[in-house]
């Protein structure tokens, strides 16, 4: 087959482009094409492939401000020829799926979550963004829900990330999804040894859906201490809270450094919600526990008493009420083979199997 993979830009590695090195090991000869390219800011597995680009990359800061050309985005989807191309596959979190592939080719859309902007999440982008933004988006908005939801006629095959995300996609494009989780690195973690400490661990960027302000509050109020590992906090911020003595306020780490922490961790706080959410499947692949808002990924990632707890509410009293009942039955969670049973659903070889499973499904209709 001649393999097309559209995915949204490229201008740094995260976890959809994690997901897309993956893809590439399964088709070594496939073609990219994506709204912005930055060379420099991926792989080399990515590199080493074509990679086309549209329009949009050629605007001025373009891999600064891409998602400033989120209106020009679907239009600029036509510059991308796939006419030759018998099997597609978008990855869809900016406008992807709406490529036009040649009638008999097959395409998959792999989604690792509607775009949220213009959504769920919609309110809350529109609070934080100025007066000219909120303008801009209350103009063009309603015709990019409407692209989107059309554009889902263009794909043959839904695939989500998670069960959270395939209820999105049953909402928002009436279409059903099959679930296939997308690549953990688990050997950086199954290995370590276990040496829990007396601390609990946030690790984040603090955006503000992640809520590290609960997992804080709750410490605090609580007398616990509390590592908060990643970018985003303020110096106000931190002096703010290190007067407490309970918190400490680690910056970015590198993979080693995070991957210490969970092995020293009491346990992780997850409070926000996240489509699928790789962090809570690093823990756990550590054999550190995850206390988790009992909404979203976390659904498929947590196993309940097994590889940690949910509480029901977002809220400092609702996780507080979580950490006594975690801590009063703290020693079950200290046998690490539930943990490494449950991980192996999350690597490399499991998303290549579910995704050549999809595939050969489609040969046989």
């Amino acid at each position: 087959m001649k393999v097309a993979i559209i995915h949204y830009w490229l201008v740094n590695m995260r976890g959809g482009e994690k997901v897309l090195e993956a893809l590439l090991e399964l088709f070594p000869q496939a073609d990219i094409y994506t709204h912005v390219y930055d060379a420099a800011a991926v792989s080399e597995r990515i590199r080493s492939h074509r990679v086309y680009t549209s329009y949009i990359n050629k605007l001025p800061f373009a891999k600064k401000r891409y998602q400033q050309y989120m209106p020009l985005m679907p239009n600029s989807l036509t510059d991308f020829n796939l006419q030759g191309y018998d099997l597609i596959i978008s990855s869809e979190s900016g406008p992807t799926k709406g490529v036009v592939p040649n009638p008999d080719a097959y395409h998959i859309c792999y989604c690792h979550s509607p775009m949220r902007y213009l959504w769920d999440m919609y309110h809350e982008y529109f609070r934080k963004s100025n007066g000219l933004i909120r303008l801009f988006m209350k103009k063009l908005l309603p015709a990019l829900r409407v692209w989107d939801s059309t554009s889902a006629n263009l794909v043959d095959r839904f695939v989500a990330n998670s069960s959270y995300v395939a209820k999105r996609i049953r909402r928002y494009y009436n279409r059903e999804a099959a679930i296939v989780f997308p690549p953990v690195a688990l050997e950086k973690y199954v290995l370590l040894e276990r040496q829990p400490e007396d601390f609990y661990l946030f690790f984040g960027q603090l955006a503000g859906y992640k809520r590290a302000d609960i997992a804080i509050d709750a410490c605090i109020a609580s007398g616990r201490k509390l590592v908060i590992a990643g970018g985003g906090a303020k110096k106000q911020m931190i002096r703010q809270y290190q007067k407490s003595g309970l918190l400490t306020f680690t910056g970015r780490l590198s993979d080693e450094a995070v991957a210490a922490y969970y092995s020293r961790a009491k346990a992780l706080l997850f409070p926000g919600i996240e489509d699928f959410g790789i962090v809570p499947v690093e823990a756990n692949a550590a054999g550190c526990p995850v206390i988790a808002y009992r909404k979203g990924g976390v659904l498929d990632t947590v196993k309940e008493n097994e590889t940690g707890m949910f509480f029901d509410e977002q809220s400092p009293a609702a996780l507080i009420e979580a950490m006594d009942r975690f801590e009063s039955r703290e020693a079950q969670f200290r046998d690490r083979a539930p943990f490494t049973r449950h991980v192996q659903q999350f690597s490399k070889a499991a998303f290549i199997s579910r995704i050549e499973k999809i595939i050969a499904e489609r040969k046989r209709v």
